[in-house]
């Protein structure tokens, strides 16, 4: 088993939600952590978007099981946050990229996770819903939460969502779909973490984030 330890930097995706209306800061904090060094991320948004931060922390093309495993904390109040989302994409062999996106749906109740719905060449990034129950409007403000999810690839780049926990509470997925994708990316191994918004109306989303480790073997 490799251990990863990933330090989310503080590169960003604008907009995620489909306009130009959203944008992120992030910082390292001494506190709130569990570590003695945290990082925050502060989203302003408008439109139901999204701010999506990545970090590349590695370029392992032949793992192929993994396990997500971090912490999470949203400070009083949180009602401007409906989503959060924690992802991780793998280059191959191949050349064609696998994602597994996962997220924590304030709209559905549920864990969400990606599939492509079309073909590594002519691909369609779609958002599922699990049975998996999950609302982040129901995680406790001002404490730390534990969140860890185990995946697994095929060869060809089926993902296998197994299983997710969070604070300790397992819920079995087991669910296998599509999720190459003819990217052209060079080799890595990269992380993100989304923070989405609650209304249409301008307003701020805040989460912190520590000890964030991918083991992979």
């Amino acid at each position: 088993i490799d251990e990863v330890g990933c330090s989310v930097s503080g590169s960003s995706n604008t907009g995620t939600g489909g306009g130009t209306s959203t944008y992120g800061t992030t910082n390292l904090v001494n506190s709130p952590t569990l570590s003695g060094l945290g990082r925050g991320f502060i989203t302003n948004y408008a439109n139901y978007e999204g701010e999506r931060f990545h970090a590349s922390f590695g370029a392992d093309t032949s793992a192929t099981n993994f396990l997500y495993d971090g912490w999470f904390y949203l400070p009083s109040p949180s009602t401007n946050i409906s989503n959060l989302e924690f992802d991780m994409n793998q280059v191959m062999a191949n050349g064609q990229t696998v994602i597994f996106g996962f997220q924590c749906d304030y709209w559905s109740k549920t864990w969400d996770y990606t599939a492509n719905a079309g073909t590594p060449q002519q691909f369609s990034d779609v958002w599922l819903h699990s049975t998996a129950a999950c609302n982040v409007q129901n995680w406790a403000t001002d404490m730390w939460h534990h969140v860890q999810i185990a995946y697994s690839r095929d060869a060809a780049g089926n993902a296998t969502y197994q299983s997710v926990w969070l604070d300790n509470v397992e819920q079995d997925l087991n669910i296998t779909v599509p999720s190459a994708f003819a990217l052209g990316w060079s080799p890595t191994l990269l992380t993100n973490f989304q923070v989405d918004g609650m209304t249409a109306a301008p307003a701020t989303g805040t989460a912190y984030v520590d000890k964030l480790t991918v083991y992979r073997w």
